[in-house]
């Protein structure tokens, strides 16, 4: 029965116009709007992927210290569409890597500033097309052919994101590094806003494509009347933030269905002032693509204060179920589950069970008494970092190691945050991560690739402001946890502010505390002597007396000491490896097939310690030819292929930096291609600007 369910499927993506001609270009963010990084293609296969060449190069020019290149190109009638790491837009000749326009939205103000961007989306009736990506805070429309503005879009064809959120535009920091979805005459969007307070909220809104008019808006904090309002506290959607669609959606055309996973509610570690299970954060939301109705939803976590965001668009799969095809949603999760769902009704297709969880000792945090998890597939990351797993890569630092894991707290996915400090594992970032996996339809698997680093989580009691506070406590208590004590961050994620005032005027930097930008929150509830004293302090040093901001629901008692990972004294994780892996799921069964450690640090390898696994960023996709492609991995630059049945290494390349990214496969006058953005700069590696395309070589003559 698996095998005729399997030729149908196979058969099914050949013969759909939609899905057979979306699958040989590469027309949305992870292939189509089922999101699932597969291609029908079979040109390029296990027996001739060894001899994969580069067909082209492009090197964007953009790359400065700390820039990244997340994006995964779409592919629409031989033209190639990406993003640059200075979010200049560009198309491409597909087949030769040929430039042919160039869009800037900066209007020649580029910077030197990191920004993420993962794809542009496109849509056509058949007469007009448009592309649509997001720069700061506008959304573009941009005529394919040309490369220009389209002038009936909006305002001289752009759109501003922070208009209609029910707060000031100009106090709302708001942004989307991943595209939206198209269905009909309609632009679906999520948002990246601020994870602290304050923030905007997360509303996932449709826009009219022509026009630029917002025609439906989901709020993901309810409003009074709304589904899910009791879930909070009265107030809450007038002051509280984010739960909002950061990591991207997938679409079901035929059945009008837009699926759309969201994140963690702000303040993402303490949440006293957002008590209740917090709807709709944290949750798998099916709704109506023409109306943005509400057809069912999913909470994975209740009151996060993990930052357990849904970090990647669910997947639309089709699977055996006894015999018996069915139409269901898959999602990865951060904690290194997935959960699959029945397409129409939201039912679970595995058994999930609600676990009684700890209790917080953190005064005035109420943590939900239960959580769910489900109990097949089985995790695809470890779930608990124990005494027995700390690394012995040395015996230096194995005992350094294991005096600081003796001072934290370490348990289960939903131990709670302390003031004492408690193990995360896996870490912020996962476990599954944005990349998502890639879904064969041939076979019912699901590829994962995903992360083994433990995070250390501490709250710390935030000072308050009192009379006589000075602008060096208030960059403490506001500014600290991220770019430190001393200034200088964790770059890039976090950059230093050591000589900040070389970059940017007393203004901008003013302007830049008040408004946020990416992840950073706009700081609007400050006074203006507050500011102006902050920003003294950044430009000169100078620590002065501030005035007392009148309490608000977003003062809270506690914040976080910063994103700290759980390393070895030489920046080596903490935990014995595998670091990264890269899983085989069986979805009809809920079983795992196969998994693999996925990188290695070069260095390590030199010494002997080779296969170790390594942090990855981007995801894989899946081929009818029998191969799996992924870059990912953060520290070795390598392109890898790997024979999707049985997890053997086929063939690796390196890259001109690491690819962070998710490849894309097309095919161009029947020469078949794979792409991948080579970008690198995360977490102080090199960075890079280059898209590189392989093929295999082209014949004689």
């Amino acid at each position: 029965m698996a095998s005729v369910l399997a030729l149908t499927l196979l058969l099914t993506a050949a013969c759909s116009p939609e899905v057979g001609r979306s699958h040989r270009g590469w027309r949305a963010y992870g292939g189509g709007p089922e999101n699932i990084q597969y291609s029908t293609l079979d040109q390029i296969n296990r027996e001739n992927v060894h001899q994969l060449e580069v067909a082209w190069s492009f090197d964007t020019g953009d790359a400065f210290p700390g820039s990244e290149l997340q994006c995964n190109p779409i592919v629409i009638d031989g033209v190639l569409f990406a993003t640059t790491p200075r979010l200049r837009l560009i198309a491409l000749d597909a087949s030769t890597g040929e430039l042919r326009w160039s869009f800037d939205p900066s209007g020649g103000q580029m910077s030197d500033r990191m920004r993420r961007n993962r794809g542009v989306t496109w849509w056509s009736d058949g007469k007009i097309e448009r592309l649509f990506f997001v720069y700061e805070h506008f959304l573009l429309a941009v005529d394919p052919r040309t490369g220009k503005p389209v002038q009936g879009f909006g305002d001289a064809g752009r759109v501003d994101l922070r208009d209609g959120l029910g707060r000031n535009p100009e106090t709302v920091s708001i942004s989307a590094n991943t595209p939206g979805v198209v269905y009909r005459d309609l632009l679906i969007l999520g948002s990246i806003v601020s994870e602290a307070l304050p923030s905007p909220p997360g509303d996932i809104r449709a826009y009219d494509v022509r026009t630029g008019q917002l025609r439906w808006s989901f709020h993901t904090i309810p409003h009074p009347g709304e589904f899910g309002y009791e879930t909070w506290p009265s107030d809450a959607w007038e002051y509280s933030g984010a739960a909002n669609n950061w990591a991207g959606m997938a679409l079901d055309e035929e059945r009008g269905l837009v699926f759309a996973p969201t994140g963690s509610a702000a303040f993402d570690f303490y949440g006293a002032n957002r008590r209740g299970d917090n709807l709709f954060a944290n949750s798998l939301i099916a709704l109506k693509a023409e109306t943005g109705a509400r057809v069912w939803h999913f909470q994975a976590v209740k009151h996060d204060v993990w930052d357990r965001d849904f970090p990647a668009p669910p997947r639309l799969v089709t699977i055996d179920r006894e015999g018996d095809s069915t139409d269901a949603v898959a999602q990865i999760t951060k904690s290194g589950h997935v959960f699959v769902f029945e397409r129409d009704t939201g039912d679970p297709l595995f058994p999930i069970e609600y676990r009684k969880v700890p209790e917080s000792d953190v005064e005035g945090e109420e943590l939900a008494a239960t959580q769910p998890l489900p109990l097949r597939p089985p995790p695809f990351s470890r779930q608990v970092f124990t005494e027995d797993m700390i690394t012995k890569r040395t015996p230096e630092a194995h005992q350094s190691v294991l005096e600081r894991f003796r001072e934290v707290l370490s348990g289960d996915q939903f131990t709670p945050p302390s003031l004492q400090g408690t193990i995360l594992f896996p870490g912020f970032d996962g476990g599954g991560e944005w990349g998502g996996g890639a879904f064969d339809p041939a076979t019912g698997i699901l590829y994962v690739n995903a992360n083994e680093m433990p995070w250390i989580l501490r709250l710390v009691r935030r000072a308050q402001l009192q009379a006589g506070s000075t602008s060096r406590s208030l960059y403490e208590e506001y500014c600290a946890s991220c770019h430190g004590k001393d200034l200088r961050g964790t770059p890039p994620e976090f950059p230093s502010l050591v000589g900040i005032a070389d970059k940017l005027s007393s203004r901008e930097i003013s302007r830049f505390i008040r408004n946020g930008g990416g992840r950073m929150p706009a700081f609007a509830n400050l006074p203006g002597t507050a500011v102006q004293a902050l920003t003294s302090f950044l430009v000169s040093g100078i620590d002065q007396e501030i005035d007392v901001p009148a309490p608000s629901p977003m003062d809270l008692k506690f914040k976080h000491d910063g994103y700290n990972k759980f390393l070895d004294p030489d920046g080596y994780p903490a935990v014995e490896p595998p670091w990264g892996t890269l899983n085989a799921i069986d979805l009809n069964r809920g079983e795992i097939v196969w998994k693999i450690p996925l990188g290695e640090f070069p260095e390590l390898a030199a010494r002997g310690l080779p296969n170790t696994g390594s942090e990855n960023y981007g995801g894989p996709v899946v081929t009818a030819g029998g191969v799996l492609f992924i870059g990912a991995t953060n520290h070795d630059r390598k392109f890898r292929a790997f024979d999707k049945t049985t997890g053997e290494l086929l063939w690796e390349t390196l890259l001109p930096a690491a690819g962070n990214a998710t490849p894309a496969v097309y095919e161009v006058n029947g020469r078949e291609f794979v792409v991948i953005a080579a970008g690198g700069g995360k977490w102080g590696n090199p960075s890079g600007g280059s898209y590189v395309a392989f093929a295999l070589p082209e014949p004689p003559g």
